[in-house]
């Protein structure tokens, strides 16, 4: 395991009338428990494959505190017993499923805090590593190193003795997984960064180091495709080289539990400007998405929000 020692830099369905689609790519939808077409769908991870994006990646901040948690016991304090992990070879490691915003772990332990706010803390691997449903218990993923071309951070929930229990941006919503905190790729960090998003109130907040320093209205999903509550993560930051709806998307680690895929790809949601009308500010109004004025796209830029970045929707 090391620590990260590098630092930030300081520094819905359209209106009425609009037609305009939610996402780019080919309209080939398909729709939980139904048939038929469906009306302009949340953002897609697709987006990365079908329209050519430059990727964005902001590396999270350490801070002392993450330094001390790896800190060796103090004098007269036994050592914790530390679960070795199963072995897992690298032919085994390839086999596993990808927990990617494109995957499927059923066996994912789910997080069972959903409404609760995440430390901060946050795992990198610079290289593929397992996922195990339990300390010392099997493999049931491999978490990649790299995620729309920005390096893969992951909120830690629960910790013991040389292990991190993480989120994963994979099918079910609330899916996480343990990771091995000894293995020498593993990174950990922290962010002071927190995003909550209030769906009734329709307002996007960010939070850092427990003070709230902007705050924003913004659209959610619509009664039939609601944006997912609980805890999630900041996937990548994507630009798009023709933008259409917005300049800049934040692809989150939870998908549309209305939408099975959008465009071939897997129904995930994200944060995202909407260019065509601000009427969709403060309502119901997008496929699950949650859709922000520019102003807020521009404070996560100028704050150097990193990917990683628990958001807690409520």
């Amino acid at each position: 395991m090391a620590t990260s020692e590098q630092h930030v830099n300081e520094s819905g369905a359209a209106a009425a009338g609009e037609s305009a689609p939610d996402t780019v790519g080919p309209p080939r939808k398909t729709r939980l428990s139904r048939t038929g077409m469906v009306p302009p769908a949340v953002l897609l991870a697709v987006i990365a494959a079908a329209v050519g994006v430059a990727a964005v990646s902001a590396t999270p901040t350490p801070s002392p505190a993450a330094v001390a948690q790896t800190a060796a016991p103090q004098d007269g304090q036994p050592d914790e017993e530390i679960v070795a992990p199963q072995p897992v070879t690298p032919h085994d490691l390839a086999a596993l499923p990808q927990a990617t915003t494109d995957g499927t772990v059923p066996e994912a332990p789910p997080d069972r805090h959903r409404d609760a706010a995440p430390s901060g803390k946050l795992v990198h691997p610079s290289a593929a590593v397992a996922v195990y449903a339990s300390p010392g218990g099997a493999p049931i993923a491999a978490l990649p190193p790299t995620e729309f071309g920005s390096d893969t951070w992951v909120p830690v929930i629960a910790e013991q003795p040389g292990w991190v229990q993480v989120l994963l941006p994979v099918r079910p919503n609330g899916a996480s997984g343990w990771i091995y905190s000894d293995d020498p790729a593993v990174t950990l960090a922290r962010t002071p960064f927190r995003i909550v998003v209030d769906r009734g109130a329709f307002t996007l907040s960010l939070v850092r180091d427990g003070r709230q320093v902007g705050q924003w209205r913004v659209g959610v999903g619509k009664a039939a495709s609601p944006t997912p509550a609980g805890r999630t993560f900041v996937l990548a930051y994507v630009r798009p080289d023709h933008p259409t709806y917005s300049s800049l998307i934040l692809p989150l680690g939870s998908h549309s539990d209305t939408y099975l895929s959008y465009g071939g790809a897997s129904g995930t949601t994200g944060i995202h400007a909407w260019t065509y009308t601000d009427s969709v500010l403060g309502t119901q109004s997008s496929d699950g998405c949650i859709r922000v004025p520019q102003q807020a796209l521009d404070a996560l830029v100028d704050f150097k929000v990193p990917v990683g970045t628990p958001v807690l929707i409520k």
